[in-house]
């Protein structure tokens, strides 16, 4: 029988332990969550996203050398002062924007184990409330309202969910994958609504249940933190949160899926991040129109494929 939650989430949990090697030697000093996005750190925008769908607390499990993006999120009274006194009002409220947007908490991992070690770090956070988890790399864009989606599912069928994403079966072996019952209805956003049945942590192609792929959206049950405390670790001999969701799956504890139709931006990768800013920015009121221009005479004079720039 279906359970519905006593409460709706009100907890959101960002983990931010990475050490972003694949953004070196950026990352050797700062961390990738606050590489910018345009003007704002891809960290800043996740945040955002959680108090959007009405997650006011939002705690960050982070590691050794994180400690600037408990600064960022931090009040900064110099420079605050600084600003007010130049009267530069548009840049104080972008200031203040990181600081209010909402109730940011911190707790170390210590050793990095893997996702799910990550998650169980927040069971004392959480309590026995359902809560959702959001990773830095996938922006979701904020004309989507996915999560909003999710936590509207887990409401009305308990258990936990997840977002997934046709990425085609050749890609399917750099993701988590699930199996899913035939059939699905239509979420409150417009996306389908999947009961799943399996899941794997970056399967072979050929054994890979569905072209399904997890990606950084969760809104899981407290039950999840029981479950991570059993769990061995798997693959990359680390705690994965998919083999948690398969133990919930075999015990009967309703699963569910929103299969994502939106604007997504994969900002853990080099090339899709410079994607990332390219998008945003060419949509910005502020920026948009000249950086358009200038794309399109760029793009222009672009050599054809295989030809001599020189």
């Amino acid at each position: 029988m279906t359970s519905l939650s006593p409460r709706p989430a009100r907890k959101a949990v960002i983990p931010v332990a990475g050490m972003g090697t694949r953004f070196l030697p950026a990352t050797k000093a700062v961390p990738k969550e606050l590489l910018p996005v345009v003007d704002r750190p891809a960290l800043q925008y996740i945040v955002e996203e959680a108090a959007r769908a009405g997650l006011p607390e939002v705690l960050m499990v982070t590691g050794r050398n994180k400690a600037a993006i408990e600064d960022f999120f931090d009040r900064h009274p110099e420079l605050e002062t600084a600003l007010e006194k130049k009267g530069d009002d548009s840049r104080l409220a972008s200031v203040h924007e990181s600081t209010d947007v909402a109730q940011v908490h911190f707790v170390r991992q210590g050793e990095a184990k893997g996702l799910g070690h990550a998650v169980l770090q927040a069971a004392a956070f959480v309590g026995d409330e359902p809560f959702a988890v959001l990773l830095g790399d996938d922006l979701i864009d904020a004309r989507d309202h996915l999560l909003e989606q999710m936590l509207a599912v887990q409401a009305e069928h308990g258990g936990s969910v997840i977002a997934l994403l046709d990425v085609g079966r050749e890609n399917i072996d750099k993701y988590g994958a699930v199996a899913v019952e035939p059939g699905a209805s239509p979420a409150a956003g417009g996306d389908e609504v999947v009961r799943v049945t399996g899941l794997v942590e970056k399967p072979p192609v050929d054994e890979a249940p569905s072209s399904l792929a997890i990606i950084g959206r969760y809104v899981l049950s407290a039950s999840v933190f029981d479950v991570l405390r059993e769990t061995a670790p798997g693959r990359g001999g680390e705690i994965q949160l998919t083999d948690a969701l398969a133990t919930l799956v075999e015990r009967g504890e309703p699963v569910h899926g929103v299969v994502f139709s939106g604007r997504r931006y994969d900002t853990g990768d080099r090339l899709d991040y410079l994607k990332a800013v390219v998008r945003l920015a060419s949509e910005r009121d502020d920026l948009g129109e000249p950086f358009r221009e200038f794309l399109r005479n760029f793009v222009a004079d672009l050599p054809d494929e295989g030809a001599s720039s020189s």
